[in-house]
């Protein structure tokens, strides 16, 4: 399988929707085989923990936080932790990646930005943004929001996606040309199934990691049931269920330009 690197992680210290410190990962995540993760907590402008009525650089070293426990606790290890962002619009989200504490500092005005604006402020500073869960349908929301102009890949396997909702994001990349990703979008642990990219050689860096990405050397995989010792991670591509479509959105789907 080569190196496999978690996409998609969430912590206690900045998103509302995870009960699990960012150190508590490190062992975890090593255990089930991961050579690394990046740290995609929520941004303020999504399910965020962090105040809104602190000064910006207060704000942002508790979002960068979670990220930054789960880097002291991986010191000394053959384990590698990255800084990532997930970036809400109207329940579209994106990956950020390449991306630091530096560029969230010196962008106060960030949560005013269009989609396009961000994408050419990730790209100006050497990144790549990746729609996450495409297609992913919530009670909490009313449409699904597409925007392939702004995306350097789209998210084909997320652990809490069920499989039609994957399969449709697959589709998604496909008819756009995407490079995929793949990603447990993991809150807590054990989870029934995980995700995640499998490269030829090791990642060191998040900088590697895009420059790896955008080569195409990355390959989309998933994992049922992690913790049974009889199951292996499997190229998504393999897998019928999460390629083929079996039935469609029930969201109106919105294309924005």
């Amino acid at each position: 399988m080569g190196f496999l690197y978690e996409t998609h992680l969430h912590t206690t210290e900045a998103s509302a929707c995870s009960p699990t410190p960012g150190e508590d990962y490190v062992e975890y995540m090593m255990g089930l085989g991961y050579s690394g993760i990046i740290v995609t907590d929520h941004f303020f402008t999504g399910n965020s923990c962090v105040p809104k009525n602190l000064p910006w650089k207060e704000r942002v070293d508790i979002y960068c936080s979670g990220y930054e426990h789960a880097f002291k606790k991986a010191e000394g290890l053959d384990f590698n932790v990255m800084f990532g962002i997930e970036y809400n619009f109207q329940g579209d989200e994106y990956l950020l990646y390449g991306v630091d504490k530096e560029w969230l500092l010196a962008n106060e005005d960030i949560e005013e930005k269009s989609r396009r604006e961000i994408y050419d402020m990730v790209h100006a500073a050497g990144g790549i943004m990746i729609q996450a869960h495409p297609y992913r349908e919530r009670g909490y929301l009313s449409a699904i929001h597409l925007m392939p102009a702004v995306c350097d890949g789209a998210e084909v396997y997320n652990s809490g996606n069920p499989d039609y909702q994957n399969a449709l994001g697959y589709q998604f990349a496909k008819e756009h040309n995407f490079l995929m990703s793949a990603g447990s979008d993991i809150h807590s642990f054990p989870m029934l199934s995980m995700g995640g990219m499998s490269f030829p050689y090791k990642i060191n860096s998040i900088q590697e990691y895009v420059k790896a990405f955008l080569a195409g050397d990355g390959t989309p995989v998933f994992r049922i049931n992690p913790k049974d010792e009889n199951t292996v991670f499997t190229e998504v591509e393999k897998s019928r269920a999460l390629t083929v479509i079996s039935q469609g959105p029930t969201l109106p789907v919105i294309m924005h330009e």
